[in-house]
């Protein structure tokens, strides 16, 4: 499988603020495109990396692995 460099870097910027609106803004893109983006690598991964409610954003078990495998 061969990994888009930046959904990677969106779903890092995500998962280091735990929230889309500002990962959003830090990487100056709008909300829903990065919302797009991180649908799609799960699709891609085959699983899902955040749940998410109306109270916030928490990485899942495989969103840790990832960010783990990303490295520092």
């Amino acid at each position: 499988m061969d990994l888009d460099l930046r959904k990677l870097r969106y779903f890092v910027a995500v998962a280091d603020r735990l929230h889309f609106g500002r990962a959003a803004g830090e990487l100056h893109i709008a909300q829903p495109a990065l919302s797009r983006q991180i649908r799609a690598l799960e699709q891609d991964l085959g699983a899902s990396l955040f749940t998410r409610d109306r109270h916030g954003v928490e990485l899942t078990d495989a969103g840790r692995q990832l960010l783990a495998d990303a490295g520092p």
